[in-house]
């Protein structure tokens, strides 16, 4: 089969398609034949060396990749042969491997797929999912919020947007240039609830204001950090929330006691930590897919373009959820 193949760590370069020997499920496994294999940050964190404290540096050579989605095609001692070719998404954790034609999955970390929900479209909430629903869990999320959400145009800011909107609270949506622009636009189209902005253009929030009348942003979930964080911040009316889950800006939000204090924000950061109840979150993130709430946006690569997606996605030019496609 093939498979990406890590020998070192270093940038995207160290990605590699080789041919390898198919793997055999052991006990308690199943494998799987990958249909789509998510890409996520953490997996440009583990490639480059650069592993979070929460996990083990991974022994080398690896087959990075810790979301999949396919159909089951054989399983291991014991395990029940009735899921041979049933359709399955599931996140590996630390045993990675998705980045493959076929992948040994743990068969209590598999969820059924249904019919009307396509390969892509599950691996993006098995993993991205499950992290929005924690986040809105942790936010709070009210119907009567009006919600900022910088980068709008990722995978987990598109999330977002979704589930705000299904919530039936209302999103600014901000993105990072004209060429994001039709991705933003195009998640909804109700123009009373959702309104997209230029974070490039300096004018956003007279802007905002503009649209918003009298309404105030109560939250900003923010994923970008840098100028548009802080000029975001400075939008939210008295009482408002911030949760901060990253700054791919390369700069984290800027703020002191005085903006909390003297404003009554709350401050929260949720993804300091282990996410609890795994299982639930990614249950209920594939259940909004299937029931249409969510329709993630998914930007698909091969796999011999395992180290471009790697790229895109470490200069902030993927659209949505980047998927490998076998």
């Amino acid at each position: 089969m093939r498979a990406v193949i890590q020998r070192e760590f270093g940038g995207p370069q160290v990605l590699v398609v080789e041919e390898v020997d198919l793997p055999a499920p052991a006990d308690g496994q199943v494998r799987v034949r990958v249909e789509a294999a998510g890409v996520h940050a953490v997996d440009v964190n583990i490639r480059a060396g650069d592993v979070p404290p929460s996990m083990p540096r991974p022994p080398l050579p690896m087959t990075p990749g810790r979301e999949v989605a396919g159909r089951v095609d054989a399983v291991g001692p014991g395990v029940d042969k009735t899921l041979i070719g049933v359709r399955v998404v599931a996140h590996v954790g630390f045993l990675n491997g998705g980045y493959a034609e076929y992948a040994l999955v743990p068969v209590a970390a598999l969820h059924i797929v249904p019919d009307d929900v396509t390969f892509p479209h599950a691996v993006a909430s098995i993993g991205t999912g499950r992290t929005a629903q924690y986040v809105l869990d942790e936010a709070r999320l009210q119907a009567t919020d009006v919600v900022i959400v910088p980068g709008a145009s990722g995978g987990l800011g598109s999330h977002l947007v979704h589930l705000v909107l299904s919530s039936g609270a209302t999103v600014v949506a901000l993105y990072g240039g004209v060429r994001k622009r039709a991705i933003v636009e195009g998640l909804a189209s109700d123009r009373e609830r959702f309104f997209a902005l230029d974070a490039m253009d300096d004018s956003w929030p007279s802007q905002m204001d503009g649209l918003l009348g009298e309404r105030e942003p109560s939250l900003l979930i923010d994923g970008v950090g840098g100028t548009t964080a802080r000029a975001a911040l400075e939008t939210l009316g008295r009482g408002g929330r911030v949760v901060i889950i990253g700054w791919s800006s390369g700069d984290a939000l800027q703020l002191d006691t005085d903006d909390i204090v003297g404003r009554s924000l709350t401050v929260g950061v949720p993804l300091g930590r282990p996410l609890p109840q795994l299982r639930e979150l990614e249950a209920r993130a594939l259940a909004a897919v299937a029931e249409r709430r969510v329709e993630p946006v998914v930007d698909e690569y091969p796999l011999e373009r395992a180290s471009e997606a790697h790229v895109r996605l470490e200069r902030r030019r993927q659209r949505g959820k980047i998927v490998l496609v076998p």
